[in-house]
């Protein structure tokens, strides 16, 4: 690079006549050749090294020579390994994938949420046009309208915005509300009887897009969990006055006393931060749960689940399904003389035979969990899929296809 800069410098300061032409094609013929000397000096004095021989090219360099690695030599066989171990100098660590969330691990342990098993109300608006409001939905006021954001839809609320999800009958003592959560405002209120009239308490969330701040019951005290997560799935559960609230893994509030009514709706109070930072729910679903699975198996000789998730297409049981996996290992455990068979069920969605396929590795999947993180026995536990050939209720409706999406339990 010193030879090609001082070239550059003379051509700039000598006349343009052929002397000074010939002497610079002189110069440019000497610093080649001082540059092809140079190299071959290099190369004389270099060693070379065989790729991986780590041992060859640590001695050439502390002899201060250049090394030259060789690919087509084999490395030396390494010696015995001895009592002492030398490292090896600018491995690059290639950092591990982190192994995949999965039920009853890790922060999953000991989440006990449960969904009930009849589905009261199922609906992720991907039948209304983005734009409008929903139409099963019941307006109330503010400025709402369905986007669709992070692959899925929303019902977004610039400021105020209240709706109401009907129900086809008053809240059973026992029921479940999930639904997804994004978004900025102040609190978001929650009501199980019509505000206006209501004697107790609601379900309060204060959210922000990166942030989950003071999550639980308003009249009860409320606790705190902070996530750096933008969208979060919100739970309530409820059986009489006893009142759990979960955001994703984390249960925020657990009230053995609340006071939250029934009714055969309920009430969201939206309050966004502005145009700019809406308040966004999504994927509502509300269940009931009529009777303890082990009730239930006993009266009828089986009980459907909605607790047991699955990735979209895939027999990859997603952590939430935790409660329910225990539930049912709590029950076997708590009757030694119980063996069930596990079916799995499908909606029609997508291509029978791959749905027939696909429940079968679901069903598999569920009774390997029970096995391996619950310790359940394999002589008590069988594995069958169905398909879409036994649906629990119409595939026409949301409520329908969520009832058919389904893993039960059969008396054997």
């Amino acid at each position: 690079m010193l030879g090609k800069l001082i070239i550059a410098a003379l051509v700039l300061a000598l006349p343009a006549d052929a002397s000074a032409q010939s002497l610079l094609k002189r110069l440019k013929r000497s610093a080649t050749e001082a540059a092809a000397r140079s190299t071959e000096q290099a190369v004389s004095e270099a060693v070379s090294c065989a790729l991986g021989d780590t041992a060859c090219a640590d001695k050439a360099k502390a002899e201060g020579k250049k090394v030259v690695i060789d690919s087509s030599a084999a490395a030396p066989t390494p010696a015995p390994a001895s009592a002492t171990t030398v490292a090896m100098a600018d491995t690059v660590k290639v950092p591990a994938t982190p192994e995949p969330l999965v039920p009853g691990k890790g922060a999953w342990a000991n989440y006990d949420f449960v969904p009930g098993e009849r589905v009261l109300f199922a609906d992720d608006f991907g039948k209304d046009n983005v734009g409008d409001f929903p139409r099963r939905l019941e307006f109330l006021g503010g400025n709402m309208e369905i986007v669709e954001w992070n692959n899925a839809r929303w019902i977004s609320a610039g400021s105020r915005g209240d709706f109401i999800v009907p129900l086809p009958e008053v809240l059973p003592e026992k029921f479940t509300l999930e639904f997804a959560l994004t978004g900025w405002g102040n609190g978001m209120e929650i009501h199980f009887v019509e505000p206006q009239n209501n004697p107790g308490q609601n379900v309060n969330f204060s959210v922000k897009v990166g942030g989950i701040q003071r999550n639980g019951l308003t009249a009860l005290g409320e606790s705190r969990h902070d996530t750096s997560k933008e969208t979060v799935t919100a739970r309530v559960m409820a059986d009489g006055k006893y009142v759990k609230v979960f955001v994703d893994e984390v249960r925020v509030a657990n009230v053995p006393n609340a006071n939250l009514g029934r009714s055969n709706k309920i009430w969201f109070k939206l309050n966004g931060w502005d145009a700019a930072h809406p308040r966004m729910v999504g994927n509502i679903r509300v269940g009931a749960g009529d009777k303890t699975m082990y009730d239930a198996i006993e009266s009828a000789g089986r009980v459907a689940t909605q607790g047991i998730y699955f990735d979209t297409g895939s027999d990859r049981i997603r952590p939430e399904s935790s409660g329910t996996l225990k539930q049912i290992a709590s029950m076997l455990n708590e009757h030694a003389e119980l063996k069930i068979t596990i079916e799995g069920h499908t909606d029609n969605v997508g291509n029978a035979a791959a749905n027939q396929a696909l429940s079968q590795n679901r069903a598999r999947a569920v009774s390997e969990a029970l096995m391996s993180t619950y310790g359940v026995a394999a002589d008590r536990l069988e594995a069958i899929g169905f398909g879409d050939s036994k649906p629990a209720g119409p595939n026409s409706t949301p409520e329908g296809r969520q009832s058919n999406r389904r893993v039960e339990l059969v008396k054997r």
